[in-house]
């Protein structure tokens, strides 16, 4: 792979979650999203989505969200555990980005908003049909965002991605 190969990124908020008694980085998934998530994991299939590496948050909801969704693929990339993506902001998933090795060609983060719906917006310099409308309306939970590029993941920067699809469970 070479420093100016395509490369996908996959932006993927967690599904819904409850509200019980617990620190926030500790809520589980409500029933909805222990609905959701497995349909992100089939959609994952149907559109033939394959992450090489997939960084995750620590919170419980993003975990419990990738476990169900990796479930149902028939290919389940590496995954690492990243705290930083809990509670990020528009710069630190950026820089997290901009460490990933260019051996990976696609990239998914799970993580939560306003941070993702930040990132998707801030790299889709262009976008295919109608995704882009779609996705300003709104980020909801366990929708996910495919971007590509071509170059390194370190020149990942503000308006460098093309905008290829956009999927929410309530569009299913």
């Amino acid at each position: 792979m070479t420093v100016d190969s395509p490369r996908t990124i996959v932006l993927l908020r967690h599904a819904k979650a409850d509200w019980p008694e617990v620190p926030d980085h500790e809520r589980p998934l409500a029933d909805r999203g222990r609905l959701d998530a497995p349909a992100v994991g089939r959609r994952f299939v149907d559109d033939g989505i394959s992450p090489e590496l997939a960084l995750c948050s620590t919170s419980t909801r993003t975990r419990e969200t990738w476990k169900l969704a990796a479930h149902e693929m028939t290919h389940r990339p590496r995954t690492v555990y990243e705290e930083r993506l809990y509670d990020a902001t528009l710069g630190d998933l950026l820089a997290l980005v901009g460490e990933t090795s260019d051996e990976v060609s696609s990239l998914l983060l799970v993580g939560h908003n306003p941070g993702m719906h930040a990132l998707a917006d801030a790299l889709a310099g262009s976008a295919e049909g109608d995704t882009l409308a779609r996705m300003t309306r709104g980020f909801p939970t366990a929708a996910f965002a495919v971007l590509t590029f071509d170059g390194s993941w370190k020149s990942v920067e503000h308006g460098v991605a093309r905008l290829t699809a956009f999927w929410a469970p309530h569009e299913a």
